[in-house]
């Protein structure tokens, strides 16, 4: 009798267990928490349901000696395998990673302090110098009065445009824009929208404008995301204005008509 009474108690509390982990699942997608917490959430959920299953669980056998300490033991093994086995199956956080990301952000950041600039003026220098003995040594194998076509200095400096084209890229990557908007098949989507296709449907300006302004423009589909401000506006403040420019260029580039990008709208 017992034992029909404790099976009756396993399947109803794992039936409620299992209830109220569902509901804790689409509670997690609805409020856009990534799929492994969603997964956490259930996993909990039926814990809780396995301690109220213990608490009904018939006595076992009074364990003594070194039964008690052996089975004690093998417990606490058990318990730090599973922890360790989850802890290894779960993305890890890493730091050379992370490390290499602030090392390149703060050396943006020095090139535009006063050393960074003066590093700049120097290597400026250097290249006029250069220059000018170039130009000094044409014309004395020219002569005097020679026409001398002189090139302009700013293309030793200005990046070409492949070049801010990769900065705008590694833009996308330091400013994490990835937890949000899906790109190239990787990537969050459920924040922002998908923007493979983002360069067809809105001009450098447009872009720039809800880089800066994000309640500008709105996407499509995402109303929700949009009056609870998912996407935050801090850009204006911890970007430079070349750092902007880049990755403006590099979503202007971003014209895959076979991914469906949804449709900005103007927003007043």
């Amino acid at each position: 009798m017992a034992k029909q009474s404790f099976t009756k108690s396993v399947l109803k509390k794992t039936t409620i267990g299992i209830i109220i982990g569902v509901i804790l699942v689409i509670a997690g997608q609805q409020t856009h928490f990534p799929p492994i917490f969603q997964i956490m959430f259930f996993i909990y959920a039926m814990l809780g349901a396995l301690v109220f299953i213990l608490l009904d669980a018939p006595p076992m056998k009074r364990l003594e000696g070194f039964k008690a300490l052996g089975a004690l033991v093998v417990f606490y093994v058990l318990l730090s395998g599973m922890y360790i086995a989850g802890a290894s199956i779960l993305p890890q956080f890493d730091p050379d990673d992370e490390a290499g990301k602030i090392e390149k952000v703060l050396k943006m950041r020095k090139a535009r302090s006063e050393q960074g600039k003066a590093d700049e003026l120097i290597a400026r220098a250097k290249v006029l110098n250069e220059r000018a003995k170039a130009i000094t040594a044409q014309l004395s194998s020219l002569g005097a009065g020679a026409q001398v076509e002189v090139a302009s200095t700013s293309g030793a400096v200005a990046p070409a445009s492949g070049d801010i084209i990769a900065k705008g890229k590694e833009q996308w990557e330091l400013q994490e824009c990835y937890n949000c908007h899906k790109l190239f098949g990787s990537g969050g989507k459920k924040r922002g929208p998908v923007l493979d296709n983002i360069g067809s449907l809105m001009t450098p300006e447009a872009l720039r404008d809800k880089i800066l302004n994000p309640k500008s423009w709105m996407a499509e589909g995402f109303e929700k995301q949009y009056k609870k401000g998912k996407m935050p506006d801090k850009y204006r403040d911890l970007m430079f204005e070349e750092e902007i420019n880049a990755l403006v260029a590099f979503l202007a580039t971003l014209k895959d008509t076979s991914v469906e990008t949804p449709k900005p709208i103007k927003m007043n």
